[in-house]
């Protein structure tokens, strides 16, 4: 990412939404964390802003949380993906 992207979008929460975007399945916190380079418990605290706005989801399953993209967390990655591109 250039600089001009960071501009416009706190880095690791929009890359988070990118992330998720990008693939079809769920995603774990751990898994998310290390594709945007942050720790775990920074992962965790976006995360939870993400999901108090209604961005993401997260599902229980046994002891791990699945994240997805709730509708409108996957219309606000969709648009900065585009924003990303003109940007870059």
């Amino acid at each position: 990412m250039g600089d001009s992207f960071d501009l416009f979008f706190r880095r690791k929460p929009a890359m988070m939404l990118i992330a998720l975007k990008k693939v079809s399945r769920a995603k774990y916190g751990s898994q998310l964390a290390k594709e945007v380079d942050c720790t775990y418990s920074h992962a965790v605290k976006i995360l939870q802003t993400l999901e108090e706005i209604g961005l993401v989801s997260f599902e229980k399953k046994g002891r791990i949380k699945i994240i997805k993209l709730t509708k409108k967390g996957a219309e606000v990655a969709e648009h900065i993906g585009a924003i990303q591109k003109l940007v870059i």
